[in-house]
């Protein structure tokens, strides 16, 4: 609280995004971890955003009708204030500064958070996700792959998770030596397996090659992973990074695999450029979206001038290419950047939701993020700015890979068990610091602050709101649902997500969403139908009773019959052989349709018309006294 200057300004007024001349006049408060607005209006309506989700806080020039502010927020929403006085609106942005970003991880959110949970619930809800099965899933251990304990303690590379997984047949000399030769110590290991194939998608670093350097052990850790594949003789190195920037990091001792000392390699670039040019992208991005009603031709150039979609289509292409190898040519890939936490974790990640359907469903991404983004040391705080740091480590790294999987929902609608919803709610939970999942940068860093018995896990609780996220389209058993995604990646394929980008129209699409829509007629489709049951079972019923009415009827007919037979010597008119017994008509619907369609020309849909709609045909059975007055037994 000491770096709150003003806690309470009254007759705030915030401003409508889409309409400004819109506004609601309220009082503003500042706690120690959110800005509250709430409205004077009787509806008292509240306004609340996390400090830690705040972005930027801009203070316009003063106007005569007060001194504004802007808060934008890293999940790009937007707040614009409006201040009375010019000196509450200095003191605003200043605590908003401070509190936005925090000196030391003690400060953030997260280990102030306490929902209604008790100590033996959260250790329970930290054990949600197990990579140890997640592997076993795989069909890892085998024969070929193991797990080493060359890691423990974090011994020989301390951005990696304690549990590597890697070839039986690399020696712990292997390893250890492999490493060396790696940036920061990342050697190759395995990410993902593919059972059908053998092929293994596996990641490291850059190796320290400088111009001439090399590594025995490197160069038998590749092989080793080559031989894990028995049906294939070679395998693909995928540098994610342009081969110009590869270039330039040998004069710095760094570089790419010479193919002349690593046999059997086929290397591959793909150019993903770097997390400056991704940050300035983004920015433009935002900028975009942003814009008040723009003209068709400042919309498209400010799309064109961000090149954000062109960079959305690498790392795409970077997930095609090793999906493409792994299942359709079985061949191993070891796929590096840099460090390999920041484009190799998107190339895999988007490699193996390709590869996997598991990874399309609600729990299967979530296990994805884990393994491939939290346990392999992606720098969460560094790229999402949680503490006060050197912007010019942060990049939008892992939204990128939200808006690949995006991109892939839009083409293949029932491939993904969740929504557009879900993918935003990750998004805002990586940032917003609620739960300690993302915090820090590694798996030994979280284990130092104590995360798991400080803090509270995201994922039970994105769990049990799955109801929230789901795809009403998705069919496990479609034909999308099953196998491998071959997305088509031609420009005109990609779209710009306004969901993510434009917040206006965000709380728009959010009021009524299609999917929402779909839900709603999925849910009232289920009520019709067991209301539909309900009336079936009671109608069966109402027919039994009938039958066995109308079997005690006739019987007292033909009693009836019999007593009122004339003698020879009484007999008249043929009339005076038949009783008219008249009974109430049926009103019972018929359940099945006709066996004898109306028409027989298979063009006429007015033949099937009410087969299709499920409503009962009634005039064509209608009642009639002739048919009341037959003998039940004359059909």
């Amino acid at each position: 609280m000491e770096h709150i200057r003003t806690p309470k300004v009254e007759n705030v007024r915030l401003i409508d995004r889409l309409t400004p001349r819109k506004s609601v006049v309220g009082t503003l408060y500042l706690s120690s971890t959110h800005t509250i607005f709430v409205e004077n209006s009787d509806a008292r309506r509240e306004t609340w955003v996390l400090h830690s989700l705040v972005g930027s806080i801009e203070r316009p020039p003063t106007t005569p009708s007060g001194s504004p502010l802007i808060i934008r927020c890293k999940n790009f929403q937007v707040y614009q204030l409006l201040l009375p006085q010019e000196k509450d609106c200095v003191d605003i942005q200043a605590s908003l500064i401070r509190l936005s970003r925090p000196d030391r991880y003690g400060e953030l959110f997260c280990f102030s958070f306490q929902p209604n949970v008790d100590k033996e619930e959260r250790e329970k809800a930290w054990g949600f996700l197990d990579l140890r099965a997640e592997f076993s899933r795989m069909g890892i251990p085998s024969n070929l792959w193991h797990v080493t304990p060359a890691n423990h303690e974090y011994r020989v590379c301390d951005t990696y998770p304690s549990e590597l997984f890697v070839p039986k047949s690399a020696s712990p000399a292997i390893i250890v030596g492999s490493a060396k030769f790696r940036s920061r110590g990342r050697l190759p290991v395995l990410s993902y397996f593919h059972r059908d194939t053998s092929a293994a998608v596996c990641r490291s670093s850059q190796p320290l090659s400088g111009f001439s350097a090399r590594s025995l052990e490197d160069e038998q850790m590749l092989q080793a992973i080559m031989k894990s594949n028995p049906a294939s003789e070679y395998m693909y190195v995928v540098d994610t990074r342009p081969k110009l920037n590869a270039m330039a990091n040998r004069a710095a001792g760094k570089g790419y695999e010479n193919e002349d000392h690593y046999t059997n390699i086929r290397l591959h670039f793909i150019g993903i450029e770097n997390i400056h040019v991704m940050r300035n992208s983004q920015q433009k991005i935002t900028d975009v979206g942003d814009m008040r009603s723009p003209s068709m031709g400042d919309f498209l150039w400010g799309l064109e001038n961000s090149g954000w979609l062109k960079h959305i289509k690498a790392v795409l292409d970077a997930g095609v290419f090793i999906a493409k190898a792994v299942a359709e040519e079985g061949v191993s890939v070891l796929v590096h950047c840099s460090d390999g936490w920041d484009r190799t974790a998107q190339a895999c990640s988007v490699a193996s939701v390709l590869l996997d359907p598991f990874y399309r469903t609600i729990k299967g991404l979530m296990v994805l993020i884990e393994k491939d983004w939290v346990s392999f040391g992606h720098k969460f705080s560094h790229r999402y700015s949680h503490l006060d740091g050197d912007p010019k480590e942060v990049s939008p790294v892992i939204d990128q890979f939200l808006e690949c999987v995006w991109q892939l929902m839009e083409q293949f609608p029932c491939a993904f068990e969740f929504n557009e919803r879900f993918l935003l709610q990750l998004h805002t939970h990586i940032h917003s610091c609620q739960y300690g999942n993302f915090i820090g940068n590694s798996q030994k860093e979280r284990r130092d602050l104590r995360i798991n018995e400080r803090t509270h896990s995201v994922w039970p609780h994105l769990w049990e709101n799955r109801a929230e996220y789901i795809n009403p389209l998705y069919r496990a058993d479609h034909s999308q649902s099953k196998g491998v995604l071959r997305p088509v990646t031609t420009p005109y394929c990609f779209k710009f997500w306004k969901g993510m980008y434009s917040p206006a129209e965000r709380g728009v699409a959010l009021r009524q969403s299609p999917s929402d829509c779909l839900n709603a007629v999925r849910e009232e489709s289920q009520q019709l139908e067991e209301e539909l049951s309900a009336h079936q079972e009671r109608l069966a019923q109402l027919v039994g009773r009938k039958t066995s009415g109308e079997t005690r009827k006739r019987n007292g007919v033909i009693e009836r019959s019999h007593r009122l037979i004339p003698k020879d010597s009484e007999v008249g008119s043929p009339q005076d052989y038949f009783t008219c017994v008249s009974h109430a008509p049926s009103f019972t619907l018929p359940l099945k349709s006709p066996t004898t369609p109306k028409s027989s020309d298979p063009d006429d849909l007015s033949a099937c018309s009410d087969l299709e709609s499920g409503v009962a045909d009634l005039s064509s059975h209608a009642s009639s006294a002739c048919d009341d007055a037959k003998d039940p037994d004359s059909d």
